[in-house]
């Protein structure tokens, strides 16, 4: 089971901290990441972390966006600034039991309800 939280309304040019528990998900944690889905929008993977702290981001997220776990290994973040309109969706953790993890790999497998995020002028 992954749960996400810390999604909201935010205003452009914000921070935002989302927040993924994953303390009772039983499966793989090989790949994780993040992923939205935007109205009208196909889905944008956004950031991966394997299980060895390497990581991975969308161009469109990269520099503005950090994914990391807490140090217990059971939380994982993406923290996103400087956010904009196109910003706005609902995001996702997710989690894949692949031995190569890019920022599309988390998506193939296990996702979270999502949180939603949206950024206001």
């Amino acid at each position: 089971q992954l749960v996400e939280s810390g999604g909201g309304s935010v205003q452009a040019g914000g921070s935002v901290r989302l927040a993924c528990d994953f303390s009772r998900y039983t499966n793989s944690r090989r790949c994780m990441g993040w992923f939205r889905q935007s109205p009208g929008k196909d889905r944008e993977d956004l950031a991966s972390i394997d299980i060895d702290g390497n990581t991975n981001y969308a161009e469109s997220v990269k520099g503005r966006s950090t994914i990391s776990k807490a140090s217990a290994k059971i939380i994982m973040y993406l923290e996103m600034n400087n956010l904009t309109l196109d910003d706005t969706g609902t995001y996702y953790c997710a989690a894949a039991p692949a031995k190569y993890c890019t920022v599309d790999t988390p998506a193939l497998g296990h996702r979270g309800q999502g949180t939603q995020v949206t950024v206001s002028s």
